[in-house]
């Protein structure tokens, strides 16, 4: 598989302990990689590195295996970020009309991106009247129409509803089957679970576990009971394998991780146990594992 973005070896600094310590990176061709991680993790260091904002201090960052400060070299990169203010004169049409000169394009392959997006009615009215979610595509329109090897997305998908979320990964596949490898950057964990190919998680500035999303949930091996219970917080607490247990409103839930074992001791203890159900853990658990207890959990 191609390499699209490649990260080696690379420190950064600032003031203080290392934004990054040895941080190793690669997205694919074709491949989306979430990088997730608490705030302070490095993720915005690293981001900004990848798309050339900042000069690489110690380590190795290739773009199109090209230097991504170079301008010849962004031009294979698109980027779309949280938010973007649009100059309050200028419409759809002319916005990306531009942004492909500037990517070195003719004017004319803002059309066929336009379309492939759905704002060709759009394209004579002013960026500043648009929804949030046609700013989105926009921005994507934008990142777009040079045909870029790599596209980096800062939480993309922030303050959309659930159906322009789903509108925007959908786009997005079908660039990814004509080769843009996608590197994102999100707070909506079982969103990058749904879309990803493969999950990083930084934090301290460090790599703590890479893989794919199920791979990540495997190192989680905890899973959590829930049910209606009589039995008071301090009695579940003391049951074996219980790891945690709390009470979220008339149920109460309890992490283990020998869940046939626990099951067996409530049902003795309560014969009037009910809503009985087993959770397996998703993304968005393993990697507050990781990040909170980092060691244990890869072990």
């Amino acid at each position: 598989m191609q390499i699209v973005l490649g990260v080696s070896g690379v420190h950064h600094s600032y003031s203080g302990p290392p934004a990054l310590d040895g941080v190793d990176l690669e997205v694919g061709a074709g491949e989306c990689v979430a990088l997730l991680g608490p705030n302070g993790a490095g993720k915005t260091t690293l981001v900004n590195l990848a798309i050339g904002l900042l000069r690489v201090q110690r380590g190795q960052v290739l773009l199109a295996g090209g230097n991504p400060r170079d301008a010849a070299t962004r031009r294979h990169l698109g980027v779309v970020q949280q938010s973007l203010g649009f100059p309050a004169t200028l419409k759809v049409g002319e916005l990306v009309a531009g942004a492909a000169v500037r990517g070195g394009r003719p004017r004319s392959t803002a059309g066929p991106v336009l379309a492939e997006l759905g704002l060709t009615e759009f394209v004579n009215r002013r960026a500043a009247k648009l929804s949030g979610g046609q700013k989105q595509r926009l921005q994507l329109a934008m990142a777009l129409v040079t045909d870029p090897d790599l596209l980096v997305l800062d939480e993309p998908t922030a303050g959309l509803d659930v159906v322009a979320r789903k509108q925007f990964w959908q786009l997005l596949e079908q660039r990814r089957e004509r080769g843009t490898g996608v590197l994102v950057t999100t707070h909506l964990i079982e969103e990058s679970a749904a879309v990803a190919d493969r999950v990083v998680v930084l934090a301290d500035g460090s790599v703590l576990a890479k893989g794919s999303p199920g791979e990540l949930v495997a190192l989680l091996p905890d899973r959590t009971v829930v049910a209606r219970t009589s039995l008071d917080l301090d009695r579940l607490r003391a049951l074996p394998g219980v790891v945690a247990a709390r009470r979220d409103a008339e149920y109460v839930r309890l992490s283990t991780r020998s869940p046939e074992d626990l099951l067996r001791v409530l049902l003795a203890e309560d014969h009037q146990l009910s809503d009985l159900r087993v959770e397996g853990a998703g993304l968005e658990e393993a990697v507050v594992a990781l990040t909170s207890r980092p060691q244990e959990v890869r072990e």
